[in-house]
């Protein structure tokens, strides 16, 4: 049976802070957090043969740290009844955290092996040690297996050795690709491409058809959760384990591509292929860690799989931290806003997720975003545009679906506000009952906004029509935008007063070329993003939008109309240059203010630039008076 002994002496503490110190994770954490882990700690004994923990007891409410002794975990073996030693836990070694951080009951039955002593604290002490240390939360959330962790790390020094640090992200695929990668058919079974992948010391495997096409990836994550849950024996074809379809990517394609699609879908490997599909090499999330200097894919992965909303606001700095580090290895505007709006859309669903897990509404949704996050153009200062569209499940109607949807918007809502993004001033969010429709009331609401073009309606199109969805069914919304963007493309009346309303965001510059100030601002400051950001933003809309343009992203848009011939090459590449720069500039001295403790905004001083910046701010701000004249001609204002 297991006893517990009060040890919040002074001298204890010191003395368990000296033992946690000789191990992982704890040799990593702060002075202050292992106080705390100190401070709140229970040494546990349990006798030979006691039972620790079992899958009865129901979701895990304590974690331990064996100080001496062992934990031997068992399960019966389905052959008559008999237990199987599946796992060993020795001095040091914790448990059982991915029962603890998944908030469910262990699955295997923990016992002592021997006289065994732990330290354990209890959940809410481990939550908050989880949001306040990044080491304990980097161990907590990376993995449960000691030994997978060391293959990995030694993986990850290999990648780091191997590559030049003169590597950028914008460095093709077909440069650093490990070649030759390792590979079996369906058939292998799964012990056999194990010890492949041990013997060539890789965290992947790639099953290929007799072609060398890709058809699944089996990685060391994937044997962790295959062993931890029982899912097949080792014995199984890696066929019936392995994830289907892998992500792919041309060997033309540059690292950056494949780091978002990391960040965005939660990938660790990504296969690099020939223009036939056939496998050439494979990228992981440790080859591109070397070329960012910063783990992005490591912090989207911890993002989306937090289990509480205060570790999802803690995180909130590392993000800042990560914007920092990229802007200081040479990360261009674009990519730098496609990082942040990534890692914000893996904030958003995380959120959704946790509410959904407590309070399901019932009812499938698709989450919207609008405006800048709609563009996928956001940086550190941003706030909330959302809404929701629902199909109204049969017999119920649209008010009914919207009194279960509301309620739950309105805490996600409260919640993002937590994590960074500010409450919308406007109200443009989904607890807003206008902004909560389904398919058919969106259809209407836009058919309306198109058809009277009023002021009010103006200044919507500049939110409403950068639209996006982030979590749910996509299918409703492309059913939406197709309607709707069709609708705009035949109403030339509204087009033409699209392009009026953008030209009036006239570009800061006077005739003779001086800063004209921002008139809501301090004294002698430029708006960056309505003086500077906003001429390009709603000119390249209208042209979009008349034009069969789907995607919502300046950049992209100008790239497309490029593509179509409606812009002339040297003219959008000198737009997007220019647009690329008042974005540099503007999240550049939003790191500035981060750093002095300012509350941030988009206001600058020109004055405190200096002679280089001002004149290329000058510049681009010319560039956005050329494009606004294109728009005057092609709508004759």
């Amino acid at each position: 049976m297991s006893a517990t002994q009060d040890i919040t002496k002074p001298q204890n503490i010191r003395a368990i802070m000296t033992f946690l110190r000789q191990h992982t994770p704890f040799s990593h954490m702060d002075e202050t957090h292992l106080a705390y882990f100190a401070e709140h700690a229970e040494l546990r004994f349990f006798a030979d043969g006691d039972v620790v923990l079992t899958p009865d007891d129901g979701p895990v409410q304590r974690f331990h740290v064996v100080k001496q002794g062992r934990i031997r975990g068992e399960r019966e073996s389905g052959k008559g009844g008999a237990v199987q030693t599946t796992f060993e836990i020795s001095q040091g070694e914790c448990f059982p955290l991915a029962a603890l951080v998944g908030e469910r009951p262990t699955r295997t039955l923990h016992r002592a092996a021997g006289d065994t002593f732990s330290l354990s604290i209890d959940k809410p002490t481990f939550v908050q040690l989880l949001s306040d240390s990044e080491p304990f939360r980097d161990f907590c959330l990376r993995g449960v297996s000691s030994l997978l962790e060391q293959v990995n790390q030694r993986i990850q020094s290999g990648a780091m050795a191997s590559i030049s640090s003169s590597n950028s992200l914008n460095t093709p695929l077909e440069r650093y690709a490990i070649r030759n990668p390792i590979v079996c058919s369906p058939d292998l079974p799964v012990r056999k491409a194990v010890a492949r992948m041990h013997e060539n010391n890789v965290g992947s495997i790639i099953i290929t058809d007799d072609e060398r096409h890709p058809v699944g990836i089996f990685t060391l994550r994937d044997l962790r959760t295959m062993v931890a849950e029982e899912k097949a024996p080792l014995d199984t074809p890696i066929r019936q384990v392995m994830t289907r379809a892998p992500s792919r990517l041309t060997a033309r394609a540059d690292a950056f591509e494949a780091a978002m699609l990391m960040a965005e879908h939660h990938f660790a490997h990504i296969c690099v292929v020939d223009e036939d599909d056939r496998l050439i090499g494979v990228v992981s999330e440790r080859d591109l860690f070397s070329l960012q200097r910063v783990d992005l894919v490591n912090l989207a992965r911890t993002i989306g799989t937090a289990s509480h909303l205060r570790t999802l606001v803690s995180l909130r700095s590392d993000v800042s931290r990560l914007v920092d580090a990229m802007l200081a290895h040479g990360a261009d505007s674009g990519q730098v806003v496609r990082i942040i709006t990534t890692l914000n859309d893996v904030t958003v669903r995380r959120v959704l997720e946790l509410n959904l897990k407590k309070n399901d509404p019932g009812i499938p949704f698709t989450w919207l975003t609008f405006g800048s996050e709609g563009r996928q153009e956001q940086t550190l200062l941003t706030d909330q545009d959302n809404g929701i569209l629902f199909r109204t499940p049969a017999g119920m109607t649209e008010d009914q679906v919207r009194e279960k949807l509301l309620p739950f918007a309105e805490k996600v809502n409260r919640e993002l506000a937590e994590c960074g993004f500010t409450w919308c001033k406007g109200n443009i969010m989904a607890s807003n009952p206008k902004l909560c429709l389904s398919g058919d009331e969106w259809n209407e609401w836009f058919l309306r906004f198109i058809d009277a073009s009023t002021p009010q309606n103006l200044v919507y199109s500049s939110i409403f029509l950068d639209m996006r969805a982030v979590f749910g069914p996509r299918e409703p919304l492309q059913e939406l935008l197709q309607k709707v963007l069709g609708r705009i493309r035949k109403n030339k009346l509204f087009q033409k007063m699209l392009a009026g309303n953008a030209i009036n965001r006239k570009p800061p510059l006077t005739m003779f070329r001086n800063f004209r100030y921002a008139p809501d601002g301090d004294k002698h400051s430029l708006d960056l993003k309505r003086q500077g950001l906003a001429p390009f933003v709603e000119s390249v809309r209208v042209f979009a939008l008349a034009n069969g343009v789907e995607t919502a992203n300046t950049l992209a848009r100008m790239e497309a109309l490029t593509r179509k011939g409606v812009f002339d090459e040297k003219d959008a590449n000198a737009w997007q240059e220019a647009y690329s720069l008042i974005q540099a500039m503007r999240m550049r001295a939003h790191q500035e203010m981060l750093n002095k403790g300012d509350k941030l905004t988009n206001y600058i001083n020109p004055d405190d630039l200096n002679p280089l910046d001002r004149r290329i701010l000058r510049e681009s701000f010319r560039q956005a008076q050329r494009l606004q004249q294109k728009l005057e001609l092609a709508y004759q204002l």
